[in-house]
């Protein structure tokens, strides 16, 4: 088990096998001279293979807007409750092979702001994560932890990190969350999301799906309607558009099929792309209908992006991995598939530029 406060780590063996997405050294500027030592995060336990990592090369430099992979494991993460499988004992066994929940940071080294994309389970160790690559400036009080935090649903994995923000944690000062009508309207009235919005904990701004907002001068940001089961919020993606390149982010969807946009004209939207990966393919949960869990398998968004071109493909970052899912596994032969065809894995602790160029 992983002791308090300690940080997951990338496998070795993942790294080589998408050598292309290794974690890399993050933006230096003003944030790089916050970070700390190799030796006191051996101190701390906290050495990481990600863009906070000094042992592989030296900090480069960077003014560009990044995305930092916070997390990439679906709501349960990676090992799973009372999960006894080999998908699970394996990790059990190497922590190294731990995965946080999915999320992402948005970072702006020019201005020294970032912005978080869902708050799960995991974020006060993805809080750690963020502040050794892009470090907040120091202030009174409980100030917010980011300039804003957008939510895609009301699932555990993407709302329950918000509770850390509370009277109990951290007790933040006006945090400010960014989510669709439905999911504001969810917070306001459900505790013990209610309690954060009461006590002044979290600042609501409510976003209507299809509509830009401007988070500064370099970056735009906009919700995207997908469907995904809806047992109290509506779901979004979420698209960033900066200067020099956009995202989109796309945790969770129930099909390709029953989305009223076409996932190609999407992708060619963008530079990067993080896409619901929650299963490989059918039967991955014995006993258990997959119609009851819905999203697209891997099998089936490899199928989808078939005849698109290649730099296409490589736009994408699978992420959302369910515990069961053989992509976590480094040594399987279902990474190689996706490997083949052109289609890369979001790798936790990496950093790129909203163009899709590692930051090295």
């Amino acid at each position: 088990m992983m002791a308090p406060g300690e940080l997951m780590m990338d496998p070795l063996a993942e790294r080589s096998a998408f050598q292309a997405q290794r974690p890399i050294p993050g933006p230096k500027r003003d944030w790089a001279q916050a970070l700390p030592s190799r030796t006191a995060l051996t101190l701390l336990g906290l050495t990481l293979f990600s863009c906070t990592d000094q042992s592989n090369s030296p900090l480069s430099e960077t003014s560009e807007p990044f995305v930092m992979v916070l997390g990439t494991a679906q709501d349960g993460g990676l090992p799973q409750i009372a999960c006894s499988k080999p998908c699970c004992q394996r990790v059990r066994q190497d922590r190294a092979a731990a995965r946080m929940v999915t999320s992402l940071m948005v970072a702006d080294p020019g201005s020294g702001q970032r912005w978080l994309l869902d708050a799960g389970p995991d974020l006060p160790r993805q809080v750690q994560l963020a502040d050794r690559a892009a470090p907040r400036s120091p202030g009174p009080g409980r100030p917010p932890l980011f300039d804003g935090i957008f939510l895609t649903h009301a699932h555990m994995g993407h709302i329950l990190g918000l509770l850390h923000l509370g009277r109990e944690s951290y007790g933040a000062e006006s945090q400010r969350v960014i989510c669709t009508p439905s999911v504001a309207r969810f917070l306001r009235e459900e505790a013990p999301w209610s309690l954060l919005v009461d006590a002044n904990h979290i600042v609501i701004e409510e976003l209507q799906p299809g509509k830009v907002i401007q988070l500064n001068e370099r970056l735009k940001a906009e919700l995207i309607q997908v469907p995904h089961r809806g047992e109290f919020t509506d779901t979004v993606g979420i698209r960033i558009q900066g200067q020099n390149g956009s995202l989109l982010y796309l945790p969770d969807i129930d099909k390709w099929s029953r989305w009223e946009r076409d996932l190609k004209e999407e992708l060619a939207q963008v530079e990067l792309a993080f896409l619901d990966a929650t299963f490989y393919g059918d039967g991955e949960l014995p006993g258990r209908p997959m119609s009851a869990v819905p999203h697209p398998f891997v099998v089936e968004t490899l199928q989808e992006l078939e005849a698109v071109a290649p730099s296409e493909r490589a736009k994408v970052r699978l992420i959302h991995l369910n515990h069961t899912n053989p992509l976590h596994d480094p040594g399987a032969p279902e990474q190689a598939q996706v490997q083949s065809a052109g289609i890369g894995l979001a790798i936790q602790g990496q950093c790129l530029t909203l163009d899709g160029r590692p930051l090295d």
